[in-house]
């Protein structure tokens, strides 16, 4: 493939990071908002254990791009 092909997938991917950033703050918003109005105690555990769940998936999302930049990187180093 390209150097041109490797640096648009390049920004694409820093694109995608910043966007799953944004994703995880808007739901850590959320869930704090939710928290604080729920009703019960059992509610607002639930809630805290789904505030945790999403977290840790959206850091899984941002890991797993942030290993495919690191290979885009690599595959760009080796087209020039």
């Amino acid at each position: 493939m390209s150097k041109d092909y490797w640096r648009k997938r390049i920004i694409d991917i820093r694109a995608d990071i910043a966007k799953e950033k944004e994703a995880k703050k808007h739901d850590n918003e959320y869930y704090a908002r939710v928290i604080k109005n729920a009703s019960t105690t059992s509610l607002k555990a639930s809630y805290r254990k789904s505030k945790i769940d999403r977290a840790a998936s959206h850091d899984r999302h941002i890991e797993s791009l942030k290993r495919s930049l690191e290979s885009a990187k690599a595959s760009l180093a080796r087209e020039k």
